[in-house]
């Protein structure tokens, strides 16, 4: 398939990002210090490492701090140790498509890129992955002439696939993320959520169903990615 170019020709190495800008965190880091590097990272996720990044742990995720101990909560009871969610570790030459397939199937979306010598060569996160498929993910604080869709008619959008998903749920009023086959934590665009969905690259003229009853059809795309999107909303276009 035409779509899975990159994701064949690409290595881990082609896209990782080096260590010396990781951002990682140490075991006995405590609450203040942790929540001020997750805001001044932008980051959701960070690996946590004893000592140094050689010696990796897992990573942390902002949600987990969050929901079990809040941002101002007893510091006295707070340990790292207890929220660290295990990570993928891979040689810098695997192919994209083979570490993409490993993350969907291990449902982890961090992998720490370790060289011969068993040391730290970098880091890769889905988020990479898909942008070699879909182009690069806007940044929430970039700005965009236009709004990447239109409505075509009632129940039918036109989309950019890099459409970001929050904005277009609010804008069809519906969740489109609340199923267990979707990890609504590692999507940002409408189209890593129609990837996520198909399990591959979708080729243009091909129609993703949704759970809910959305449809997606691809209508642009080129050799490295998707590009343009039809959604019909079921129920609400009269078929």
């Amino acid at each position: 398939m035409p779509g899975m170019v990159n994701l064949r020709r690409l290595r881990v190495e082609d896209v990782m990002i080096p260590t010396a800008e990781i951002s990682a965190v140490p075991v006995g880091i405590d609450q203040e210090a942790l929540v001020q590097v997750f805001r001044d990272s932008g980051f959701t996720r960070l690996p946590v490492f004893d000592g140094t990044l050689d010696t990796p742990l897992g990573f942390v995720n902002l949600k987990d701090v969050a929901l079990i101990h809040g941002f101002n909560g007893d510091e006295a009871a707070f340990d790292l140790s207890a929220l660290i969610r295990p990570l993928i570790y891979v040689p810098p030459s695997m192919p994209l498509g083979v570490l993409l397939q490993k993350m969907q199937a291990e449902r982890i979306h961090m992998a720490l890129v370790i060289d011969e010598y068993g040391g730290t060569d970098g880091l890769v996160t889905i988020e990479d992955l898909l942008e070699q498929v879909v182009g690069e993910i806007e940044d929430e604080h970039d700005t965009a002439e236009d709004t990447p869709w239109h409505q075509e008619k009632p129940g039918v959008y036109m989309a950019e696939a890099r459409a970001p998903l929050e904005e277009f749920e609010a804008e069809i009023g519906m969740p489109l993320t609340h199923h267990d086959e979707i990890d609504e934590e590692e999507i940002d665009t409408l189209g890593g959520l129609v990837f996520m969905l198909a399990g591959h690259v979708p080729a243009r003229g091909e129609v993703i169903p949704h759970p809910d009853g959305p449809e997606f059809e691809v209508v642009e795309a080129d050799p490295r990615r998707i590009k343009r999107l039809r959604v019909r909303l079921q129920g609400r276009s009269g078929g």
